[in-house]
């Protein structure tokens, strides 16, 4: 097959402990799945049923600058467990989604909030707060079966050494299998999928200059400057 032009690189991520990468297909980004983060963004935390947007592959990043993005003056910081799938597939029962899961990550979720909020309001998609360059930082994936499984864990980020963000996996609205599940429902799932899991509550803006730092246990801390 001969290209028009050269087609643009695939996004992978690295794998602790090995040379290999993941080669990244799509990014699924769960919305509002932390109960103290619904209620903060002034929405009803019951478990309604869990909805999706979307990054793009080239928005995961794994430099660890964040530059500051056009067109807005109100960034955000999000921080996310990320499940990297190594298999897919079409309406997956609850009981088999974990099989799915080739390992994990920690990632923000950076949203140019101003951009979002004008979007809600006029019923327009988000992925002009949230999709765009660099938007996704992220740290090695770590096997599953290293990890073990996200049942329970501290997750926090820290700005300028300060806590913002401190919550717990398991005040996940919808856990993982069930998510996975749901949006096998919605889309045909594969190899190279990437799930961004939902951010607890804290949720706040960064300027340029900012040292953020996120924890979960189990996996690399993610450090990133705001440039």
């Amino acid at each position: 097959m001969t290209y028009a032009f050269e087609p643009a690189a695939v996004t992978a991520l690295p794998i602790r402990g090995t040379s290999e990468t993941f080669p990244v297909r799509r990014v699924y980004c769960v919305g509002r799945n932390y109960a103290d983060h619904a209620r903060e963004m002034g929405h009803d935390p019951d478990r309604e049923p869990p909805f999706f947007f979307q990054k793009n592959p080239d928005n995961l990043s794994t430099e660890r600058t964040f530059a500051y993005p056009p067109g807005t003056n109100d960034v955000h910081h999000e921080i996310e467990l990320v499940a990297c799938l190594g298999r897919g597939g079409t309406d997956i029962a609850v009981d088999d989604a974990m099989a799915c899961v080739f390992g994990y990550a920690l990632g923000l979720d950076m949203t140019r909030r101003d951009l979002q909020g004008e979007a809600k309001k006029l019923g327009r998609p988000w992925e002009i707060g949230k999709a765009f360059e660099g938007s996704a930082p992220v740290t090695a994936i770590v096997r599953a079966a290293e990890f073990g499984t996200p049942d329970a864990g501290a997750i926090r980020l820290d700005v300028n050494g300060e806590t913002r963000q401190s919550g717990d996996l398991t005040q996940m609205i919808w856990k993982l299998p069930e998510t996975i599940a749901y949006l096998s429902g919605l889309f045909r799932l594969a190899p190279g999928d990437v799930i961004m899991t939902g951010t607890p509550s804290g949720v706040g803006p960064v300027v340029r200059g900012d040292r953020l730092e996120g924890h979960v246990d189990g996996l690399d801390p993610l450090t990133v400057e705001v440039v």
